[in-house]
């Protein structure tokens, strides 16, 4: 399950304590993204670029 469908089970605009917002949840999507590649390889690598007008990873 990933973190969007958390946010939409959580009840997202009802006042629930647990309730995601939306970039709360890519937040969380990306950690879990992260930690799943670093569990899968041996090696994992991280490629970034840090331009004055974008950084992309």
């Amino acid at each position: 399950m990933t973190a969007a469908a958390t946010v939409h089970e959580g009840g997202e605009g009802t006042g629930s304590p647990y309730a995601l917002s939306h970039l709360d949840a890519l937040e969380s999507e990306a950690v879990h993204i992260f930690r799943e590649v670093a569990g899968e390889f041996e090696r994992p690598v991280i490629l970034f670029s840090g331009g004055k007008d974008s950084i992309v990873m």
